[in-house]
Order: structure tokens, then sequence, then C-alpha cells
């Protein structure tokens, strides 16, 4: 029974790729340090990382169900989880549910405002999974819905609105879209054959590729404003340098027929990414503030 339950447990953690947390996470970090203008109480903490894994899993475990048919027509993913029957759709809907009601139960113990507001957030993560069937923006939407991370982590701490959270939450947008993009250009001719869209699908291999270049261009100018929008030291800025020379080694790499160096473009590199900035900004937050 305990080693069945450890194996589901496990299922479900690569059912929704928990490994990926590190692509919002950092960011929600910062997020938090920075509206704290310190560090933020421990229960601002606990509360906010429950909501953002609980959020982000139930998401993640939606869109497995709603692409379920077209992950089972895909090659590159028919050896997941729900094709593979290891997942019934019911147990995944379930743990939708659940994951759903700890984000909000979690919303509440923060304040009035992410309370209010976490049903919109769980329209718009939910959303996300459709967006490929009629808009190649979806890549942006979902940049859009996993920025709410740092936005939120704000919202966490403060109960209010504020500018430094949007310019955080756009980078996370254009970030995540733009190697999203990357992703995407492994299926091209399948999201043709299959009326899916995305920028690959729509505008070809090399084109998509100019596009995800251009959004990281901007994410990288808007991580270098912050430098002045929070008066920040030398430290961030080498952060930054090394972010940057991650992402030009990232496009550096992009071999759609090698699926390995696709995931390390994708995601292991964004994950050290993430990291990289996390790692500068706090030590640097330490040294200077």
């Amino acid at each position: 029974m305990v080693i069945r339950a450890v194996n589901k447990i496990r299922l479900f953690g690569e059912l929704v790729m928990f490994s990926h947390t590190l692509f919002s996470l950092p960011f929600a970090i910062i997020s938090l340090v920075w509206a704290s203008n310190g560090w933020p109480t421990l229960d601002v903490v606990i509360w906010s990382l429950i909501a953002l894994v609980a959020a982000r899993n139930g998401a993640n475990a939606f869109n497995r169900v709603a692409d379920l048919k077209f992950d089972a027509l895909n090659p590159r993913t028919a050896e997941r989880h729900m094709p593979k029957k290891q997942l019934l759709t019911k147990e995944v809907v379930v743990f939708v549910i659940i994951n759903y009601a700890l984000f909000v139960f979690a919303a509440a113990m923060l304040n009035p405002l992410c309370f209010a507001l976490s049903p919109v957030a769980i329209a718009l993560i939910t959303a996300y999974s459709y967006t490929k069937r009629f808009t190649w923006l979806c890549h942006l939407f979902l940049g859009f819905t996993i920025a709410s991370a740092p936005i939120g982590a704000w919202f966490a701490v403060t109960g209010h609105f504020a500018f430094t959270p949007f310019v955080l939450g756009t980078i996370v947008m254009l970030w995540i879209a733009g190697f999203d993009i990357i992703y995407a250009t492994q299926d091209i001719e399948f999201d043709r054959k299959n009326g899916l869209w995305s920028v690959p699908s729509i505008f070809g291999f090399e084109d998509a590729l100019f596009i995800a270049r251009g959004l990281h261009l901007i994410m990288v100018m808007l991580l270098v404003s912050l430098y002045w929008i929070r008066d920040l030291g030398w430290i961030y800025l080498i952060g930054i340098g090394i972010a940057t020379v991650l992402l030009l080694t990232e496009h550096r790499i992009i071999k759609p027929s090698n699926r390995h160096l696709m995931k390390v473009a994708s995601y292991k590199l964004n994950q050290v990414i993430s990291m990289v900035i996390l790692f500068c900004t706090l030590l640097d937050f330490i040294v200077f503030k």
C-alpha cells in the first residue's frame, strides 16, 4: 500500500513536471523580498509557496486532461502518463480540483486581494489549455499565466498594486513565451496536420526563432531596466550578464531533430537562468541593502 502510494505521488509529480516550478519560483521569491523591502514573514512565505505550487500543479494537470487526445496522437508525447493509462482521467481531475481548492484557501490566508483575485487566476491558468486551438499567441498567454507568480507574490506581501511586480511579470511572460516557442518547433508538422496553432506552425521554423530571440531581447532589456527602477547594485548586473550568455547559448544549440538538445535549450538552461538571477538578486540585496 505504501509503495503504491509513493509510486502514485511520483507519477503525479512527473505528470505536472514538478521540477519546472523553478521557472516561476525564483521570480516569486524576488518579488516577495522586494515587496517586503527585506525578508517577508514566515507565514507569508509559506502560504505564498503553497498557492504557487498548488496553482501550477492544478493548471499543468488540467492541461494534460485537455490535451489527452493530442498527446496520444503525437509520437513525441504518446509515452506520457495519461496516454499510457498510468494515470486515469478521473484521478487527474480530482488532483486538479484539490490543487485549485488548496490555491484558493492559501490565497484567503494571505489577504483579501489575493482571495478576491484567486478565481480570476484559476480561470486564466485553466483557459490556457485551449488557446492552441485558436491562436498562435498561446505562448504569450502561457507566459502571462506564469507571470502571475511574481505579481501574486507582491500582492501577498502588500495587498495592493504596484509598478515593479508588473515589470517582473512582463519579464517572466516574455521569457516563458520565448522558450515555449523554441520547444514548439519540434511539433510544426504535427500542429499543422491537427489544426493546432503555434508561432512555429504559422510562421515557420526560422521566423519562429527570430520571434523568440526578439522576446528574449526585450526580456533582457527589462531586466536591465530594473537596475535603475530598483536602484540595484553591480552583483545584480553580473547575474543578468550570466543569464544573457545562457540565453545566447540556448538559441545557438537549437536542433528540433535532437530531443535531448531541445530539452536542454527549452528547460535545463532556463532553470539555471532563473536560479542565477535569483542568487545574484538576493546577494545584491544582502550586500547593498
